[in-house]
């Protein structure tokens, strides 16, 4: 147990106890990952709280990952998980409060910079959890796929779909690269057709904190529209989006005209998606590069790889493009993704960012959260 430096006992009255600003103590509870229900106090001894100052105050929580400790009226709290920031007798405060008050300020830079008017939403593993277990339904899916309609040796597909995936963003992406020829309409029907959707049930608090908030709201996701409009109404939040940017939207295959309804929410064959690929491109004779048997040689040369001609997640030009079709500003737009090199993606675009589904932040990611259910921590200037 660290050990508390004694405090003298004529030294200035007590702190006063201050009242918690909300978006404060959310910061708190996440940098800390403290329970929502224990109580939670801050003090502070002579500087005054404003929104970007937190010098000069000390935290105590009722927590178990917190060690307080009481001399003379006084209270010094050492947080446990703050270790590092631990002397031999006493504690850092300076380097520690430096470190809130930067965790303090990224939840204000996004919302106070930029006037936050879009939510760019990712779909699968976003606004429902990974345990749902549609991503590995659709995983074991692509796989037969490939073995039954492709005819790829079965003792081959997991290191294959493997190096797709890792040098083309999907599978699909991957074996259209590599050579392989199939009806887009036909693979979706086939991955997305016999997924656990019972598994999606409604979600009545996504539900409200999405019509609660006063921001337009758009889908981007790499899977196809049937899919997308499936899992939404699986989870009740069919209504809450204003639009969806699917497969279909980057990869116009043979719809051409865009929808005459303005309160259409799927952005379908619009002229922004100049990509002339089609079902039937590659010659049926096309030999297939042999990926794996690239990757086995010393020193691989990643520029020597296929193209693919499907646009999608995370290539940077898949979100300028669907930015440009949506007619989203990258600049006022936060981007939740379970993904984080989509992520990273999004971030070298211009879009602010948010991972979900983890609670620790990673290189390309403005904000974490646990659960899209904490929407609202990542929007300080809408309640959060």
């Amino acid at each position: 147990m660290t050990n508390l430096t004694a405090m003298d006992e004529d030294e200035a009255e007590p702190p006063e106890f201050t009242t918690v600003p909300h978006d404060c103590e959310i910061v708190m509870r996440r940098s800390f990952h403290l329970d929502n229900e224990k109580p939670f106090v801050l003090i502070s001894e002579t500087l005054h709280i404003t929104e970007t100052s937190f010098c000069g105050l000390m935290i105590m929580a009722f927590n178990t990952q917190l060690l307080a400790f009481e001399h003379h009226k006084r209270l010094l709290i050492i947080p446990n998980i703050m270790a590092s920031f631990v002397g031999q007798d006493c504690f850092n405060w300076c380097f520690f409060f430096s470190w809130i008050k930067m965790e303090y300020e990224n939840r204000y830079r996004v919302a106070q910079s930029s006037k936050l008017d879009c939510l760019l939403f990712d779909l699968d593993d976003t606004l429902y959890p990974y345990s749902a277990g549609i991503a590995a339904a659709v995983g074991q899916n692509i796989k037969d796929y490939m073995v039954e309609k492709l005819g790829i040796d079965k003792s081959k597909i997991t290191e294959l779909g493997n190096l797709l995936y890792k040098n083309y963003g999907t599978t699909m992406a991957g074996l259209r690269a590599i050579g392989y020829d199939f009806d887009y309409d036909e693979y979706h029907s086939f991955v997305h057709g016999r997924l656990p959707y019972e598994n999606l049930k409604p979600d009545p608090v996504l539900r409200s904190l999405l019509l609660g908030l006063p921001l337009r709201k758009i889908i981007f996701t790499n899977a196809d529209k049937v899919h997308a409009v499936k899992a939404l109404n699986r989870l009740g939040l069919e209504d809450c989006f204003d639009g969806i940017i699917c497969f279909e939207t980057l990869n116009p295959t043979h719809k051409n005209t865009v929808s005459d309804d303005e309160d259409d929410i799927e952005f379908v064959g619009s002229t922004a998606a100049t990509n002339n690929n089609n079902n039937n491109n590659n010659n049926s004779g096309t030999q297939i590069f042999d990926i794996i048997g690239h990757f086995a040689q010393p020193n691989p040369d990643l520029a020597s790889l296929p193209k693919t001609p499907i646009v999608c997640k995370p290539s940077e030009l898949a979100i300028e493009r669907a930015l440009q079709i949506a007619n989203i500003n990258p600049q006022r737009t936060l981007f939740f993704e379970d993904s984080v090199r989509n992520i990273q993606a999004g971030k070298r675009v211009g879009l602010h960012t948010v991972l979900v589904g983890s609670s620790q932040r990673v290189k390309g990611a403005d904000f974490a959260l646990e659960s899209i259910h904490n929407i609202r921590e990542a929007i300080p200037s809408l309640g959060g």
